[in-house]
């Protein structure tokens, strides 16, 4: 088994209206892969496809070798761990009490909670009652549920909603902790600067269709937008003669209010350019500003600006 998903031509209709049409794609084993995409793009249905929630309309789905509603879809359930986006939980029990219930519920060792709630960062609010927990201590304490009897697919819809900076930060540090293991992790998330670091491909919805998939290196090979490659020139360098040498090489820029020369330059001809301003002596500095995520995602999700950002 190469992939803990597989999916293959899957399509979803509520009353006729298509949440889902024809999205086929993978998820590899042992990989951290980011679900994108606006509200209503279809990333929920997904979700509860892959889950075995609902049944599609058409197509199929394939989790760590079986399917979500076969004979075998109660024994697949505890081999996967799943935070949803909004987390709900017994406000009367406490937090050691809630995995515990939960770990009956999912058949793993009840001796878990412990570790689980001390990995998640909630060792010192295992005995309170979850009525007293803050947003982000029910999120942890919902990371902490996903984890129980180790799951080979882990899925986590908006996982650091409610989390502060360095929970964000301990939140993937357990996602990479489970890469490293072997386990594979589906990340849907709107925060695409802060999931960038930690995925290694991306699946792209649009209005119930798969966009775009691959690591972000794909993304911006497929989507050709433009790196940005920024220069400084030097206190005695002419702007204007530097800005017309620009020109004469039909090279397109803008440039910033600090006076900063930001240049788009496509793929094919990057090392051309670089080559020739490293040869400048008008210039100071080079910086390449390779397309963010966050970019990539607006490139090719809104479907703006790409006539004009493709020139270079």
């Amino acid at each position: 088994m190469t992939n803990a998903i597989d999916i293959s031509a899957l399509g979803k209709q509520y009353k006729g209206v298509a949440a889902l049409a024809g999205v086929s794609a993978t998820v590899p084993m042992g990989k951290v892969v980011g679900l994108l995409g606006h509200n209503g793009a279809g990333k929920s249905t997904l979700i509860k496809l892959i889950l075995g929630l609902i049944e599609p309309t058409s197509g199929h789905v394939e989790v760590l070798g079986e399917s979500p509603w076969g004979s075998h879809a109660v024994s697949l359930r505890r081999r996967i761990g799943y935070l949803p986006e909004s987390v709900a939980f017994y406000g009367n029990l406490t937090g050691s009490e809630v995995i515990d219930y939960l770990a009956r519920l999912k058949r793993a060792s009840r001796q878990q909670a412990g570790k689980l709630l001390e990995r998640v960062g909630l060792e010192y609010a295992r005995d309170r009652r979850v009525s007293t927990y803050s947003k982000g201590m029910r999120q942890r304490l919902g990371l902490a549920q996903a984890l129980l009897a180790s799951p080979e697919l882990v899925v986590l819809d908006e996982p650091t909603g409610g989390l502060d900076p360095q929970a964000t930060r301990e939140l993937y540090e357990i996602v990479a902790e489970l890469r490293a293991e072997g386990h594979s992790v589906l990340v849907s998330s709107h925060v695409l600067a802060e999931l960038e670091p930690h995925i290694d491909s991306a699946l792209i919805l649009r209005q119930g269709e798969l966009l775009a998939a691959g690591s972000v290196g794909d993304l911006r090979r497929q989507s050709g937008l433009p790196d940005i490659v920024v220069v400084r020139l030097k206190e005695a360098a002419d702007p204007e003669s530097f800005a017309r040498e620009l020109a004469e090489h039909g090279l397109a820029h803008d440039v910033r209010r600090d006076g900063q020369f930001e240049i788009r330059i496509a793929e094919g001809g990057k090392l051309a350019l670089l080559q020739r301003l490293a040869a400048d002596p008008a210039i100071d500095d080079i910086v390449i500003k390779e397309a963010s995520l966050a970019r990539l995602y607006d490139y090719l999700g809104a479907g703006t600006g790409r006539q004009e950002e493709g020139k270079a």
